[in-house]
């Protein structure tokens, strides 16, 4: 059979967080086995399918956008939107011209029988399959949690997640394995919130140490933990110098009285007792955070608070994000919603604070030969990240995609350091 199935072009794409990624990336793992071709977003594809992120109203808006550009870029491509947005307000992306198919969270891990279903794949009836992933290359991300139930003030998540629940221990060593074999050399493991991970017993600390001990990966980075989540076990751990050296710990804000609004389960003095275990025993690590900015009810002197605290943390990175009313949530519903130009003139204050951190972060590893994985070439120019997620260039006429490699790093560049390959 020549089969319709390997004409059909099917292209993937996620936004928002590193578990949209591992899903995405997982669901183009299953088309790819089952025989289907996958293509790279560039290429043109009959089927384009969107992992939608809802966390802001920018999030909304990016998906919309995406959306709609894919519709331009070629009418006759069948859209399917899923994930997040998707859940939280099916009619709306449904309402979009192209769009064939509105999927939410529990409807995604079905997403090949679904497809099947409605007429837009044909299984080949000889049963081969096994067709070859080539977009997802060099970072594999695993999901190993999903679900939360914390219900902070201003996250719709635990409203389009509802599920918890945490993959089989036996299957995240499994699928780390794979992709070893695969010929990943990192592997990220994601969820919406994986220090809360607890399956038959056992916990993210023990998670870890049986991938350690079970799988020959070169690299295991945690896409995000909660401050009250270190401990000293856990920590421990990174003496394995295979687990990255890079801790993104969510804060929010540096002012108590705010994270008391938004219902977090820390103070900063929690968030100052984890980062400081944490460089005890890792002092090469980047600690990375999120910041909201314009919080219901935040005053000048509380803005002012959670700035001198970032500036104290000394972190690597800060992604900003300005306060945006997430229908549902109970800061939705708050009085004293911060002024824009307020909000505005905030956001660009710790977005140089985020820059300069940044900056004196990267100097700390000047002159240092650090292990970088490149990741891809532009404009005759490589990129690609240390352990402890340092963007480094080098200039090569090898291909160094996919390799580890020990590099000088030589001065500071663009949004990381210039290194020597």
């Amino acid at each position: 059979m020549t089969g319709k199935y390997k004409e059909t072009r099917i292209a993937l794409d996620s936004l928002g967080c590193k578990l949209n990624q591992a899903e995405t990336e997982l669901l183009a793992w299953q088309l790819a086995e089952a025989g289907y071709r996958v293509v790279a977003l560039e290429d043109e594809a009959d089927i384009y399918i969107l992992n939608t992120c809802t966390v802001t109203s920018v999030a909304d808006r990016k998906s919309r956008h995406q959306l709609r550009l894919a519709h331009r870029r070629n009418p006759a491509t069948r859209l399917v939107a899923m994930g997040c947005y998707a859940e939280r307000a099916p009619q709306e992306l449904g309402r979009i011209e192209g769009v064939s198919l509105v999927l939410g969270n529990e409807q995604k891990p079905h997403l090949v029988r679904l497809l099947e279903e409605r007429g837009y794949l044909e299984r080949p009836v000889n049963g081969c399959g096994g067709g070859q992933n080539d977009v997802y290359r060099t970072r594999a991300f695993v999901k190993v949690q999903d679900g939360c139930h914390s219900f902070c003030t201003y996250c719709i998540v635990p409203l389009v997640r509802r599920v918890e629940m945490s993959v089989p221990v036996e299957q995240v060593v499994a699928l780390v394995g794979k992709r070893v074999q695969e010929g990943y050399q990192e592997v990220v493991l994601t969820g919406t919130e994986i220090g809360s991970y607890r399956c038959d017993r056992v916990n993210l600390r023990d998670l870890l140490d049986r991938i350690l001990k079970e799988t020959a990966v070169s690299r295991l980075r945690l896409s995000s933990l909660q401050p009250q989540e270190i401990s000293a076990g856990l920590i421990q751990l990174w003496r394995d110098r295979r687990l990255c050296p890079h801790f993104h710990l969510s804060l929010q804000s540096g002012s108590d009285s705010v994270l008391r609004r938004m219902k977090r389960r820390y103070t900063t003095v929690d968030y100052q007792r984890a980062v400081s275990l944490i460089r005890g025993v890792v002092p090469e690590a980047a600690i990375t955070t999120d910041i909201i900015i314009g919080f219901p009810g935040e005053t000048e002197e509380e803005f002012k608070e959670s700035h001198d605290f970032c500036r104290g943390m000394g972190f690597a990175r800060i992604h900003v994000f300005p306060y945006s009313p997430r229908p549902g949530t109970e800061a939705a519903l708050m009085p004293d919603m911060v002024k824009d130009n307020i909000k505005k003139g905030r956001t660009q204050s710790m977005l140089t604070l985020a820059e300069e951190s940044a900056r004196d972060f990267c100097r700390r590893f000047l002159g240092e030969e650090m292990p970088v994985l490149w990741e891809k070439r532009s404009g005759g120019i490589w990129s690609g990240l240390t352990g402890n997620y340092i963007k480094v260039y080098a200039k090569s006429c090898e291909d160094l995609t996919n390799r580890l490699l020990s590099v000088k790093l030589l001065e500071l560049y663009k949004d990381g350091m210039w290194g020597e390959a």
